[in-house]
């Protein structure tokens, strides 16, 4: 079972990658202001089972080349380490741009079906999303002990923070639009964020 110190570092680190602007959150932002909180719901409901896939796989590609080459994992520890710290120094650096689409008033609402597989793709055909759930979930898992519950509970804390986020996207409206114009505080968000993951980098290459 995962420590209290464990969790004080996962929660926040996870909740504000989750916050930080991405493609999944633009995509609910601008839904949100166009179709409306409850239809862009369909949209978060592909959107969180194409996460979900997303890291169970993630988890279970690494954990079997961990089983098989054991050598691998210091290794991979070294280099998924590395990886951390790079992606932190990249949001540092970040400008702070946020592209939101360009909205059409006039557009008719689309399919529930639509917005779902819209939410799916998005998270899965996200080539970052991989990177970041190979790298980042499993120094948080115990390899000697079985996968399945640990996963499990991560997992549920992982998409209900998604969830979190998506709606607080999608209810922000103009405001939240607002809000993320600013480059600054995009800016800021990304700098919170990337500290916590550089941190999380150094705690995997050195444990």
């Amino acid at each position: 079972m995962m420590t209290l110190s464990t969790l004080s570092v996962f929660i926040p680190t996870f909740f504000l990658v989750s916050l930080t602007p991405g493609l999944c959150m633009t995509l609910s932002l601008s839904l949100g202001m166009t179709v409306g909180v409850r239809r862009t719901a369909w949209m978060w409901l592909g959107e969180l089972v194409g996460v979900a896939t997303v890291a169970v796989a993630s988890v279970a590609g690494v954990a079997t080349v961990l089983l098989r080459y054991p050598a691998v994992f210091t290794v991979f520890k070294w280099v998924g380490g590395a990886y951390l710290i790079w992606l932190g120094l990249e949001m540092w650096r970040s400008k702070g741009n946020l592209a939101i689409p360009e909205i059409d008033d006039d557009a008719p609402p689309p399919p529930r079906a639509q917005l779902a597989s819209q939410g799916l793709i998005t998270a899965i055909a996200n080539p970052k999303g991989w990177a970041f759930f190979i790298a980042l979930l499993p120094p948080f898992l115990d390899f000697d002990q079985p996968l399945t519950p640990q996963l499990s509970g991560l997992l549920a804390m992982i998409l209900s923070m998604e969830l979190a986020c998506l709606l607080l996207y999608a209810s922000g409206g103009s405001a939240a639009r607002a809000a993320l114009a600013k480059r600054s505080n995009v800016r800021l968000l990304n700098r919170i964020a990337g500290t916590l993951i550089m941190g999380v980098g150094l705690w995997l290459a050195l444990d």
